[in-house]
């Protein structure tokens, strides 16, 4: 079996504990690099579909969908800075969406498969923006849609204004962010036989690509032990490296060990990079372990 993890911002946080498995994973692995993009880029091209309708496939439905993810505008000195939004719990954004279709029903319909992964309906219209992620911390202005969007957006931010949600919350949920517009795509391909994940675009393109997705795992070992032995098996991991450290990475090192898995995989698209490990890669004592590299993530 080939086991397959994708784990954006992986190396992304000033500075991190000790991660004993991991590291030794990442030490013996043979790394390739390449160019540093989004998940959701890396995404597109793993299942070719480019450019992607990330609406649509986050949506699950079909016609004209967008991303409409949750974000807070901040102003800093003269710029409009975009801070995505994370760690909303369900309920939370059910609301936050159940206020925008009561708003704006007779245009448009909201939905939040995920907290903090939106989608919109809408009239087909031009719309070339970037995911939330892409522009994390960037000023804002030369990156807002054109019309209708850039309209539609300020009204969106008026019906948000001092919504309960947002009472007490570090980041309030100002405004969404538009991208990834466009129909369910009818040529998605996958090299997978299983995908694992609870973020939406990865299991719409499963869905898309024919593979029904899997919920998210609680754990390496769950994730094994429902899986075929044999084939590339692919888990989108979320959470910090040294959170996954204890449930994943210590016990896919593990399998590697005693041959359950004959090959597992990181990819790390924020950073460029993919780390491939063999069971007899685990062998080569002379590379020693060392702390995580820091990378700010995109």
């Amino acid at each position: 079996m080939h086991a397959e993890l994708i784990v954006q911002g992986l190396f992304a946080a000033a500075e991190h504990p000790r991660l004993p498995a991991l590291e030794l994973l990442l030490a013996r692995a043979r790394a390739s690099e390449a160019e540093a993009q989004s998940y959701a880029a890396w995404l597109g091209e793993a299942f070719g579909v480019e450019p992607l309708p990330a609406g649509a496939l986050t949506a699950g439905a079909e016609g004209f969908w967008l991303r409409a993810d949750p974000v807070h505008l901040r102003l800093v000195g003269d710029s409009m800075v975009l801070v995505p939004v994370t760690g909303l719990r369900q309920a939370e954004a059910d609301q936050l969406v159940a206020t925008l279709n009561r708003q704006f029903s007779e245009r448009h319909e909201f939905r939040a498969p995920h907290p903090d992964a939106w989608a919109m309906r809408a009239e087909p219209a031009a719309l070339e923006t970037r995911s939330p992620q892409e522009l994390a911390g960037v000023d804002i202005d030369p990156h807002l849609p054109g019309a209708p969007w850039t309209a539609l957006l300020n009204e969106i931010q008026m019906a948000l204004h001092e919504h309960p949600v947002n009472e007490g919350r570090e980041l309030a949920v100002n405004s969404v962010w538009f991208w990834g517009a466009g129909a369910l795509p009818a040529n998605a391909t996958a090299a997978w036989r299983s995908v694992s994940a609870a973020e939406p675009l990865a299991r719409g393109l499963a869905r898309a690509a024919g593979i029904a997705p899997r919920g998210y795992p609680r754990s390496a070992e769950s994730w094994l032990a429902d899986l075929p032995e044999e084939g590339r098996h692919l888990a989108v991991l979320e959470g910090a490296a040294a959170a996954l450290e204890e449930t994943w990475f210590a016990p896919l090192l593990a399998a590697l060990r005693r041959g359950r898995i004959g090959m597992l995989t990181l990819h790390v698209p924020d950073a460029g990079a993919s780390f491939e490990t063999t069971r007899a890669d685990l062998r080569r004592f002379w590379r020693r372990p060392r702390a995580l590299p820091v990378h700010a993530s995109r």
